[in-house]
């Protein structure tokens, strides 16, 4: 034999030696690190990665599904292109212009739909849309999504099957390449995935994963450790993420905040405090002035979201004072508003145009 083709041959059996061993350490990995068809943990990576329908039940009413971008809609006799998730505010500053009158969207047809699966179909008006809706579940029912928690990507996965002996590496970049790979997998496949992995919780708190044992028991903690908002109330999911330090430096940093609108129990007092400047300091305490007259008092805003509870004590103006909780914090003009609720009956919103 000549020694060129020893040498070829010599490194042929080297590299088929090298792939057998890495099959059968794939194949010998602990079995918290490999991914079976139809096991719950499977299950739970679908639910979670799958399509969430409900982040645009401003424009669509729907949970099921979300309308592909981008699309046009005509809200309150306002034309708007939605090119992204960040374009809703868009709609919710129009509907939020006025509290008395009925908001009204109108989508331009035609568009396109993503279900769960990240399947589409194109609808062509306003009852085929109606039509899927009403398939859906209705506000705030049980559904299969998983919302509390989110996979941060990329993600490298392995697969082997041992019937051809390929073995493959896939780098999986957003949700839907994730629960395309996971629908994928069969019995015979062997899968593994790169961990570490890194999850991210409802709080935006993160969680390192080390194998699928892990994965299936903080999946499974987290299902029901947050609000999914699979309602229709746009506004009443404002505030998931304020913060009594966004709150306070908006606050201290801008002077002279104004009475925009004030209701106790359900009676319009907005005009009652006109022309009567409110300053809010670091210390926690408040003035307030109008013509030649100044008065003090207190606040304190401690919780998170939509639980922050802003306390105001002025003595001199028994209409401002509450234990608040923190509504929204709009910034839909030139104009910053901080509006606070109590119940229905109970609200007061401060503007200024400072930004």
């Amino acid at each position: 034999m000549k020694p060129k083709t020893t040498l070829y041959l010599l490194l042929i059996l080297l590299a088929f030696s090298s792939c057998r061993k890495e099959e059968t350490e794939f194949i010998q990995e602990p079995e918290e690190e490999v991914l079976v068809a139809n096991s719950n943990i499977a299950d739970l990576i679908l639910r979670t990665s799958s399509n969430d329908g409900s982040i645009d039940n401003i424009v669509d009413r729907a949970n099921c599904f979300d309308i592909a971008f981008p699309y046009s809609v005509n809200a309150n006799g306002v034309d708007i292109t939605l090119n992204s998730q960040n374009d809703y505010l868009a709609i919710e500053c129009i509907f939020d212009e006025s509290d008395s009158d009925t908001d009204t969207i109108d989508i331009n047809y035609p568009v396109t739909i993503v279900f769960a699966d990240f399947s589409e179909i194109t609808i062509n008006n306003s009852t085929e849309l109606t039509n899927y809706a009403n398939n859906c579940n209705g506000e705030n029912e049980s559904d299969d999504d998983i919302e509390c928690l989110d996979f941060q990507y990329p993600i490298e996965a392995s697969t082997f099957n041992p019937n051809n002996e390929l073995l493959e590496t896939v780098i999986l970049q957003n949700d839907n390449d994730l629960y395309d790979f996971v629908q994928d997998i069969d019995s015979e496949t062997i899968v593994s995935v790169d961990f570490p992995i890194t999850v991210i919780l409802a709080d935006n708190s993160e969680i390192s994963i080390s194998n699928f044992t892990e994965l299936e028991n903080t999946i499974a903690t987290a299902i029901n450790s947050c609000d999914e908002d699979d309602d229709y109330d746009y506004s009443d999911d404002d505030c998931d993420n304020c913060s009594p330090t966004e709150l306070e430096d908006l606050l201290t940093n801008c002077s002279n905040w104004e009475v925009d609108k004030l209701e106790r129990d359900g009676e319009d007092y907005d005009d009652i405090y006109d022309g009567y400047t409110f300053n809010f300091f670091t210390n926690g305490t408040i003035s307030v002035y109008w013509n030649t007259t100044t008065v003090y008092g207190t606040w304190v805003a401690n919780g998170f979201g939509n639980n922050l509870e802003v306390i105001i004590d002025v003595p001199a103006l028994p209409l401002c004072n509450n234990n608040w909780i923190l509504h929204e914090i709009e910034n839909c003009s030139d104009e910053t508003k901080i509006d606070l609720r109590v119940g229905d009956d109970d609200r007061l919103r401060y503007e200024n145009d400072c930004n």
